[in-house]
């Protein structure tokens, strides 16, 4: 057939990246009429099925064997049967077909009100206590709601935001940013923690100023609460001289324990022993904890929900 040839010829000459993405985009509205009628070899039956009109589904056909140059179909009268190309064509454009479906399945689920999932990203700090029994407490009126939980340090997880990846996180500090929504829900005194043997150990309270000359472990740069660390002491009118860095606050206790410096950190979940946790009197030492999202982002009814019930925890989200 001739168009047939002609679409041949403008097909091999484009072959870059941008040519086949144009031919995707032509291509795709056209697959499911092709699958259907491949499947009934009728078009007159297809048609009914799709519920189209017949001229529609036939000029579509005919369509898609000019742009991709060869023939689907072989016509015998008012039926059509596969070429050996329009078999192999079948074959992946069912898979594709079904990959579609699957994709649409697990978005509906996702938004299922009673069923479906929240993207939810806490600090470290926040794992051990705080985020499982916010968890206890909404499944008991949500109990199907699935959940995708992700720790992480705070600039990460407001990334995973942006990138689509998490619905919702609880950080410190409460970022702002003019993408994101952020409330504030609760304040954490912040600790100075020191060796059970320390000459500081026998204190209950203690200014920040008198640790001026002790050494600190600390989270690494870009962790929020080493920026809140680096501010009070600042505030205190020192520098920290930071012998280690690290990921997570308990392994921090632990250096501390070993005798390897000082650290300002949040209370820990259970008492750790060979540590000592002073009140620090000044600066105020705490940080805030809040809840960010991504601003104009519609959420689905799981993840509206678990919004409101993080903030009708406002001033009661920590354990106390």
């Amino acid at each position: 057939m001739v168009h047939q040839q002609s679409s041949r010829t403008r097909l091999s000459s484009n072959s870059d990246t941008e040519d086949m993405a144009e031919m995707s985009k032509v291509l795709a509205p056209r697959l499911a009429y092709f699958a259907g009628v491949a499947r009934t070899e009728h078009v007159t039956r297809a048609a009914h099925e799709m519920n189209v009109p017949q001229s529609t589904l036939s000029r579509a056909m005919v369509r898609l064997e000019q742009d991709l140059g060869v023939d689907l179909f072989a016509r015998h009268g008012r039926t059509v049967s596969l070429t050996p190309a329009g078999r192999t064509f079948l074959a992946s454009v069912e898979r594709a077909l079904a990959e579609v479906e699957r994709a649409a399945e697990e978005v509906r689920a996702d938004a299922d009100p009673a069923t479906g999932k929240v993207a939810f990203g806490f600090l470290h700090t926040m794992g051990a206590e705080t985020v499982p029994g916010l968890l206890h407490a909404f499944r008991a009126d949500h109990p199907r709601i699935r959940f995708s939980l992700v720790q992480n340090y705070g600039e990460a997880m407001l990334e995973g935001l942006r990138a689509g990846e998490l619905d919702l996180c609880l950080t410190s500090p409460v970022p702002d940013a003019p993408d994101l929504v952020a409330r504030r829900l609760d304040e954490q005194k912040l600790r100075l923690v020191v060796p059970a043997d320390h000459p500081l150990a026998g204190r209950r309270r203690i200014r920040l100023a008198e640790a001026a000359e002790e050494t600190f472990v600390t989270l690494e740069p870009g962790y929020g609460l080493r920026r809140i660390t680096d501010a009070l002491c600042r505030e205190a009118g020192f520098r920290p001289r930071v012998a280690f860095e690290g990921e997570e606050a308990e392994t921090l206790r632990g250096l501390v324990a070993a005798g390897l410096g000082v650290a300002l950190l949040p209370p820990p979940t259970v008492p750790r022993p060979g540590v000592v946790e002073l009140t620090v009197t000044a600066p105020k030492a705490a940080r805030e904890i809040g809840v960010a999202w991504l601003a104009d982002r519609p959420d689905t009814p799981p993840v509206a929900a678990f919004k409101k019930f993080l903030l009708s925890r406002r001033g009661n989200l920590l354990p106390t």
